[in-house]
């Protein structure tokens, strides 16, 4: 028996000695992200909400060990490295929080779909069988490819080096990160999409066009907008282009994660400070030559996105 085969049976006993008053199958959200939009604003928001939210039915887990974005970010871990035991004990954890009421468990993390094609596909074998015993739905919110490029260019400026991810915390410009066969793979959408219809169905997965407004679209659809309702501010402050050169320096010196983690807040306030500067260098960060290499990779599979779920 394969792995997920035995995680399938073990997760499926933990359900059945829930005490719940009809038979219908939990639902089972997964917002995926993607990085850039709008998800820690989100995580937040969820996180203050989570009183509501049970009052509705909706568990938001306190599984999360992140208090700044509190997101479930053992969820790809453990598919990354097929820790199955792990796992199982995450949804134990998640499933002695359901109560008679609970209809609804969400789940957030961004690096989902960040980390989808380092998935082994005993991984996801494993998500298969999970969407065999929760009612499956995927949230994904994709930006337009160019701004999403630039944005999280900027964010693997930011990042640690990480052995497995070659473009993490390295001094690249942009021109030379489109040439990383990691970092473009993340701008292929439709790439993602085609393959969760293919593994859990078609009806499986929400695709939503991010435009600045993704915690007002979620506390429409899980019912929390009220006319008072405030949206969570920004949390994120976007870097500038002169912030990103300023970042390759520090990539330049090889610091260990500890030591770049100590520079970080010093570069936020910089980052801060010269913005009003920063207008022409943020202008000339993407060069007509690396707009057209973007759409070359992702204008066709956008388009089809946009006709399939952005016209519905």
């Amino acid at each position: 028996m394969t792995e997920s085969k035995i995680f399938a049976v073990k997760l499926t006993a933990l359900i059945k000695n829930l005490k719940r008053p009809n038979s219908d199958p939990l639902k089972l959200i997964i917002h995926v992200g993607t990085p850039k939009t709008g998800t820690t604003s989100l995580q937040v928001y969820l996180n203050k909400k989570q009183r509501k939210l049970r009052k509705k039915g909706i568990l938001y887990p306190n599984r999360s060990h992140n208090s700044d974005a509190p997101k479930h970010q053992w969820f790809e871990k453990n598919l990354v490295r097929t820790h199955t035991k792990n796992l199982l004990d995450n949804f134990k954890e998640i499933l002695s929080e359901v109560d008679d009421e609970t209809h609804t468990i969400l789940l957030s993390s961004e690096g989902i779909y960040n980390l989808w094609w380092d998935f082994p596909d005993e991984s996801k074998a494993l998500l298969v069988e999970i969407s065999k015993l929760f009612d499956l739905k995927l949230w994904v919110w994709f930006r337009e490819p160019i701004a999403f490029a630039e944005s999280f260019y900027k964010q693997c400026l930011r990042n640690p080096v990480v052995q497995q991810i070659s473009c993490y915390g390295k001094d690249l410009s942009f021109a030379e990160i489109l040439e990383d066969p990691w970092f473009t793979q993340r701008l292929d959408y439709l790439g993602f999409v085609n393959e969760c219809e293919v593994l859990f169905g078609c009806d499986s997965i929400d695709v939503f066009e991010y435009q600045h407004d993704t915690v007002q679209t979620v506390s429409q659809l899980l019912g929390l907008a009220t006319p008072h309702d405030n949206p969570t501010p920004r949390k994120n402050t976007s870097m500038n282009g002169m912030t990103a050169e300023l970042y390759r320096v520090v990539n330049r010196l090889q610091l260990s994660a500890k030591e770049k983690e100590k520079l970080v807040p010093h570069l936020h306030e910089m980052n801060t400070e010269i913005t009003s500067f920063a207008i022409k260098m943020d202008k000339n960060l993407i060069d007509n030559h690396d707009k057209k290499k973007i759409n070359q990779i992702s204008a066709e599979g956008m388009l089809e996105i946009q006709k399939r779920y952005f016209k519905r």
